[in-house]
């Protein structure tokens, strides 16, 4: 605790934003950070709470009051060291992390919580620009290799883990870049891809060999599910070729809406339109690329995903953007002695939302309607729930205009084939069956396969991602040398 009486001398200070009309016209991270006076005092906030509950609110466990008061002393090269010990990609979850341990901070029972968030920002863009993130090399090999299917943030997490402690490691990815959905389904005006690339290059250099446009597959047909991928490789050859295998290919099936007019021009998944835009970012180019220049958009969904369709329709140039959620509308603030620690259900507002954008609650959407198979609009109603079941407004249905609707209703499941190839067996969600038990967890019922990740546990956060791969990799290395050093 850097200082005893800061949380009552000083006010959560937020990170600030560049004005919408400059942000609209390009893809850039537009959030600008803490300078280090301002770091320094939210940093004071911390309280000396006891049992800091942000700890275990952070799905990494970060140890939170530890880095806060390094920052409050300007301790920058130690406070990176402690952040570093528990999250491998801070500059990851520092720019999209909705910061569930700022909703478990003591100070937010009666008052606004510590910019947790908002500190690791600072200190892991200070870590980079002063040179301290190198790669770790492993003192010893081990001799045992690795394959990691999938590199989003478990994928990386897990590799990067078992790299350093010397086994040989092989990162597969079916698109021809590594990231996961933070390559192609964040936009990059939330993270821009060098970091994501900057990390690729320490993972190398650490010894992780990368290997893009493969699909791990059983069958040919298998690759109507590939989007770049231009080798397919068998699960028996990587069962046979390495001594264990990691699954952390995410939960990439979309939840649909299966209504009249699904199958009109202009109704699309969000994951056909977000990544499009950030493969052109990266320099590809796209002869019919899913546009929203001009356009009515409407999205469906009111999460993340929807509120990243609403950033890049601005920055196409829509015409107007609705976003639309099933629930109905929460409330501003919500009830903290009811809710503290625990994420709270309550409205959130985005850096999307503020750059233009209607927000309808308690809506659905009955039909999609169109002409010589274009879409021209959609049919609506208003809900209302009763005795916990949904139902439907009397007199309450309309038509709007809409030339463009994407779909960003979540995820219900991982892409089955891999599962299916590998024989795992699923949980009653459709995810890869494996306990997290310290003994012997994240393994599946097929003999040296692990699953970890959003294809584990379903579709989560960014940070879930990493703490799974963190803990796989444990236990891989256990599996694989009967003890490990590395953090559960």
């Amino acid at each position: 605790m850097g200082k005893i009486t800061g949380f009552m001398e000083f006010e959560r200070i937020e990170e600030g934003y560049k004005p919408v009309e400059e942000r609209l016209k390009n893809y850039r991270e537009f959030v600008i950070g803490l300078d280090d006076a301002d770091a320094k005092k939210q940093s004071a906030r911390c309280m000396d709470c006891g049992t800091p509950f942000c700890n275990s609110g952070c799905p990494v466990n970060n140890i939170i009051p530890d880095f806060n008061d390094l920052v409050f002393n300007q301790d920058w090269k130690n406070a990176f060291a402690v952040l570093d010990s528990t999250n491998n990609f801070p500059e990851f979850t520092g720019r999209i992390c909705p910061a569930p341990c700022e909703a478990a901070c003591t100070l937010n029972v009666n008052d606004d919580p510590v910019g947790i968030k908002s500190i690791e920002h600072a200190i892991i863009d200070r870590a980079w620009a002063e040179g301290w993130v190198t790669p770790k090399l492993a003192r010893h090999k081990t001799g045992k290799k690795v394959a990691v299917v999938g590199s989003g943030p478990a994928g990386m997490a897990a590799a990067q883990q078992l790299a350093r402690v010397g086994h040989d490691v092989t990162l597969f990815e079916k698109n021809d870049r590594i990231g996961g959905l933070l390559r192609y389904g964040i936009p990059d005006f939330k993270m821009e891809k060098s970091h994501i690339d900057r990390r690729v290059e320490q993972m190398q250099k650490e010894g992780v060999t990368f290997r893009t446009s493969v699909m791990v597959a059983a069958l040919p047909q298998d690759t109507k599910v590939i989007n770049w991928a231009k080798e397919t490789v068998a699960p028996e050859q990587l069962q046979k070729e390495f001594d264990a295998v990691i699954l952390t290919g995410g939960a990439e099936q979309s939840r649909d809406l299966p209504i009249p007019g699904r199958d009109l021009e202009g109704v699309y998944f969000a994951m056909e339109f977000l990544p499009q835009q950030n493969k052109v970012n990266a320099g590809d180019t796209y002869k019919d690329q899913l546009r929203a220049d001009g356009k009515h958009v409407i999205v469906i969904g009111g999460g993340d995903t929807g509120s990243d369709c609403v950033g890049t329709s601005n920055r196409h140039g829509a015409e107007s953007v609705t976003q639309f959620e099933l629930m109905p509308q929460p409330p501003e603030e919500e009830n903290r002695p009811m809710t503290w620690p625990y994420w709270p259900y309550k409205l959130r507002t985005s850096s999307s939302h503020e750059e233009g954008c209607e927000r309808e609650f308690a809506i659905s959407t009955k039909e999609f309607m169109g002409e010589k198979g274009k879409l021209t609009g959609l049919k609506t109603v208003r809900v209302e729930w009763k005795d916990g079941k949904m139902v439907e407004v009397a007199g309450s249905e309309q038509v709007l205009k809409a030339d463009l609707v994407l779909l960003a209703m979540g995820f219900v499941s991982p892409v089955g084939s891999i599962l299916e190839a590998f024989g795992v067996d699923r949980d009653n969600r459709g995810n890869a069956r494996a306990s997290t038990e310290f003994t012997g967890g994240y393994a599946t019922n097929v003999p040296k396969v692990f699953a970890a990740g959003d294809m584990r546990r379903g579709q989560s956060l960014v940070v879930w991602a990493i703490r799974e791969g963190r803990q796989a990799a444990r236990s891989v290395d256990e599996f694989l040398m009967g003890f490990s050093d590395l953090p559960r």
